[in-house]
């Protein structure tokens, strides 16, 4: 992705040092690659899921993926 394609976003510092902390063990050269590749990840499983299925989706199963995502301790 080109920076002439990117647009931008803020996102709290702790979720943040969280990712800075995630990136020198993945594969990808920087944080925004890898906040877009997570990005990607939780949208297409949102959008493969449809809204009934969507919608069907307990608390706990959310939080279960937000951790696997390193987005919840």
């Amino acid at each position: 992705m080109s920076e002439t394609d990117a647009g931008q976003i803020s996102l709290p510092e702790h979720i943040l040092e969280r990712v800075d902390a995630r990136v020198p063990r993945t594969n990808f050269e920087t944080r925004d690659e890898y906040v877009a590749y997570v990005l990607e990840e939780v949208l297409a499983r949102v959008e493969d899921a449809g809204d009934d299925e969507y919608e069907s989706v307990d608390e706990r199963e959310v939080q279960s993926r937000l951790k696997s995502l390193g987005y919840l301790e």
